[in-house]
């Protein structure tokens, strides 16, 4: 078992900054696939960004891409995801999700078997 817990969401203006992070424990060697989703009012929840922990590669929603970046601490327990520029349309619960393995597409819900309970983050214009 995983378990993750996210950190860091809060309020800003747009044209802003935020940090949110995903720590995990437990089997952590089960969190090699960790990923950030978002789920917006009335939207469906949908892939932000995701990190292969044990080679680094990364992969960026169109949306976000040069925006947002997503990092991970050397002890690889810790995925951050820095938000800059950030827009209304940001405005979302983002959910930090960690999975052995991606079958298919990092951006697929069920690919991830483990999942936080989310951090709000609202950006006003």
């Amino acid at each position: 078992q995983v378990q993750l817990v996210e950190s860091g969401g809060g309020s800003v203006q747009a044209g802003g900054s935020l940090r949110v992070s995903c720590s995990a424990s437990g089997a952590t060697y089960s969190s090699t696939c960790m990923a950030w989703f978002r789920q917006r009012s009335g939207k469906e929840r949908e892939a932000v960004a995701a990190i292969y922990t044990t080679g680094g590669s990364t992969y960026y929603a169109d949306s976000v891409k040069g925006r947002f970046t997503i990092t991970q601490a050397n002890a690889k327990n810790t995925v951050y995801l820095q938000m800059d520029n950030l827009k209304p349309e940001d405005t979302a619960m983002y959910y930090c999700a960690a999975s052995h393995l991606w079958v298919g597409s990092w951006r697929a819900e069920y690919e991830y078997i483990y999942w936080g309970q989310g951090t709000r983050v609202t950006v006003s214009s």
